[in-house]
């Protein structure tokens, strides 16, 4: 076994500050220090650009009591690719030197703020030790997913060889700033049935091609529609943080829709397509006519067979109202939780500190040898080779659950994670293609055999380059994002094909899970780092190429391959089986 990181020796940086004395001329720059005026707008109602006449005007900091200047290091004191963390006094920012230059912007990753400077420098962006969203070194501009927003740049000169940074103090308290966005060109009746994008869902898919259109200067009509009552929120985070509100999982404000002309409508569950017609149907009788239709309705549960579906405290874990009543009713009483899926382990491990007890049921045998150590080191009772046979109640509310080899379990509340399905029922009978298990199948820019119907998100089948463009489906909440940029790029008829690496992670009991690639058909796994400690990294190997890779505690490393492997090149496995995967870690940062 081999190959651990090692920490960065702390850095004391001496730091000066100085109020600018007088005003410096702004020359009509962004908040990211870069000008990005919108392109040229058709308002003919084709789709196209925004005119710089409808482009959002852009807040120029002109007063110096806007702004904090600090000498912050010596030419000399980095070298190139190294990143440091520096503090302005009203707020730190990242110091980066590539190439000779020095460059500085926000220090911490808009999605969940993790801290950039323990990340992968490359090629003139960072990518997060976290998640695996890159940033553009230059602009701060979001260049791969998961996240919305991009990073404020900051202004760096060298004065008698000291290294000096100029920023925005709002700048730097936010730590994130949005690209610049188009507004709707009309005035639209929001009765009227049309829109020139219909959008089903608001997951990552959905809100992405809804924001990239608006990026890219589309001024007509968005309306994206979602079965949710709520404004698209942080799916993911609700396994992990029961107790989390709509409120504090979303993604986007109610206001910040309007703002842009994004039109949602809520509790909207579409029922039919008709391709001839380019119209949607939705279970309250809604007709909805499009010009580009984008299909992201993301998964629903895989249905179990058991009696007693009409006991209450049973749940799919779908949105904050569930999981905020899980974690009520689990509190100091009986949890049960049904599959061991990530979401079901998500939730086991929630539950730990707040349930009197908590029993796992899984059919098959355990996904991995280390989740039943994490369940037996919290004290969690797990059942194997076990499937549900009947969900007891009492004046309607669940007791007991009774598995199929007879064991009666006690229970106030039960999560069922075992699986989901495409959630496309919808799309039958409407001429788009399918394969057998309700995916949609789609080509490189996300659209459909159907003319006009693109689709992405856990829904699709798409062809995936690094496999020689074979259909995979891949349910990565960061994929997502990377479809609905796609498609609404392909709507523009500005055709651009996926360039990511997979990206997933996890949290539970305490302990962090990242993977990135894709593994499917692999034939061997090498390990490094310390099973026992739960600290290593899994390399998953076809033939003689990695193709995936997993950690746990081990940051960066995962980041590091994704960058690795998105830059195209190969990791051998001979590469990683000798124990030495020092030349995998940055050791740039400070």
């Amino acid at each position: 076994m081999g190959g651990c990181f090692s920490k960065p020796k702390p850095v004391e940086v001496k730091v000066e500050l100085s109020l600018l004395e007088k005003e410096k001329e702004v020359d009509g720059l962004s908040p990211n220090g870069k000008a990005s005026p919108l392109a040229d707008c058709r308002l003919n109602g084709a789709l196209g650009h925004g005119s710089d006449d409808d482009a959002t005007p852009l807040p120029l900091y002109h007063k110096s009591r806007d702004y904090v200047e600090a000498s912050v290091c010596h030419v000399k004191d980095m070298e190139n690719g190294q990143m440091r963390e520096v503090d302005l006094g009203s707020g730190r920012a990242l110091l980066i030197k590539e190439h000779g230059e020095f460059s500085a912007m926000a220090h911490k990753c808009p999605h969940y703020g993790a801290p950039l400077v323990k990340g992968v420098l490359s090629k003139g962006h960072v990518r997060c030790p976290w998640h695996g969203a890159c940033f553009n070194i230059a602009t701060g501009d979001l260049e791969d997913f998961p996240g919305l927003d991009s990073l404020p740049t900051f202004q760096v000169r060298v004065e008698k060889d000291k290294v000096i940074i100029r920023a925005n103090k709002q700048a730097l308290q936010s730590q994130k700033r949005s690209k610049p966005m188009a507004r709707c060109s009309a005035v639209i009746n929001s009765s009227m049935g049309f829109s020139h994008v219909l959008i089903i869902g608001s997951g990552p898919a959905g809100l992405v091609c809804a924001e990239t259109l608006r990026q890219e200067g589309f001024t007509d009509r968005i309306v994206m529609c979602t079965m949710d009552r709520h404004p698209p929120y942080e799916r993911p985070k609700l396994s992990k943080s029961l107790d989390s509100t709509a409120e504090q999982l979303r993604l986007r404000s109610m206001d910040f829709l309007q703002d842009y002309n994004i039109e949602l409508l809520t509790e909207k569950e579409a029922v039919a397509i008709d391709v001839k017609t380019r119209s949607v149907t939705f279970e309250d009788g809604l007709r909805m006519e499009y010009r580009k239709l984008f299909i992201a309705t993301g998964s629903k549960p895989k249905p179990m067979n058991y009696k007693g579906k009409d006991v209450k405290n049973v749940f799919h874990l779908r949105t904050p109202e569930d999981a905020n009543s899980i974690a009520r009713l689990a509190n100091n009483k009986n949890a049960v939780i049904v599959g061991t899926s990530f979401v079901g382990m998500e939730v086991a491990a929630a539950l730990t500190d707040k349930a009197h007890s908590v029993s796992v049921i899984h059919a098959h045998c355990v996904w991995c040898v280390l989740s039943l150590q994490l369940l037996e080191a919290n004290r969690v009772k797990f059942y194997m080779l076990n499937e549900v046979s009947e969900m007891i109640g009492h004046h309607g509310q669940l007791k007991e659950v009774v598995l199929k080899s007879g064991k009666v379990l006690r229970a106030d509340v039960c999560v069922i994670g075992a699986g989901s399905v495409p959630a496309t029922d919808f799309v039958k009978q409407s001429g788009i293609h399918m394969d057998s298990k309700g995916f949609i199948t789609v080509n490189k820019m996300m659209q459909t055999n159907v003319d006009g119907v693109f689709a992405g998100g856990d829904v699709v089948m798409f062809p995936f380059p690094p496999r020689n463009n074979k259909k995979v489906n891949i349910p990565h909440w960061q994929m997502a994002h990377v479809h609905g940029r796609v498609a609404a790029l392909s709507m523009m008829g500005r055709a651009t094909e996926i360039k990511t690496v997979p990206y997933f992670w996890s949290a539970m009991f305490g302990k962090t899970i990242r993977y990135a690639g894709y593994g499917d058909g692999f034939d061997d796994v090498i390990i490094q780092g310390d099973l026992d400690e739960l600290r290593f990294v899994a390399f998953y190997t076809r033939s003689e190429e990695v193709v995936a890779v997993a950690s746990m505690n081990y940051d960066p490393i995962v980041s590091r391959v994704a960058e690795v492997l998105g830059s195209g090149k190969m990791i051998k496995k001979r590469d990683v089986e000798t124990g030495d995967i020092s030349w995998l870690i940055d050791k740039g940062s400070q």
